[in-house]
């Protein structure tokens, strides 16, 4: 009588096949998890930089307000604060050329927003350029 071998791989193949297959789905789950993760940081940064960008402006419409009022309006030395909305930003330099250009800062959070703001008296105080530096 002839015997036949039987195959004793079958179920060591498909244990590996198993075990592979979970190892990649788990690698997939791990790195969607993290995508998503930073993903949120991502848009938290972009929301505070939004509001420093928006305090820096509202800053640099109370300086050109007060350069309307005043067209002789300086700055202290070191900048002047002002508050918005119980958040503070800087006039830091308005010059005594023409066209005058504004400076502004805010630290929001740790997120800064610098503005330079050009503007002709000559012209009710047009802004010819406004720039993030």
């Amino acid at each position: 009588m002839m015997r036949r071998k039987i195959k004793t791989n079958a179920g060591f193949i498909a244990l590996m096949s198993t075990v592979i297959i979970s190892v990649i789905l788990l690698l997939i789950a791990v790195n969607l998890s993290q995508t998503s993760f930073f993903g949120r940081f991502n848009i938290l940064d972009a929301e505070l930089k939004e509001k420093s960008s928006a305090l820096a402006e509202a800053c640099a419409d109370t300086a050109l307000l007060k350069l309307v009022n005043n067209p002789s309006y300086f700055p202290p030395a070191g900048g002047e604060s002002v508050s918005v909305d119980g958040n503070d930003c800087i006039i830091e330099s308005v010059s005594l050329s023409i066209p005058k250009i504004i400076n502004v800062q805010t630290d929001y959070k740790n997120y800064i927003t610098k503005f330079k703001i050009e503007v002709d008296p000559s012209d009710d105080m047009a802004v010819v350029s406004w720039e993030e530096i």
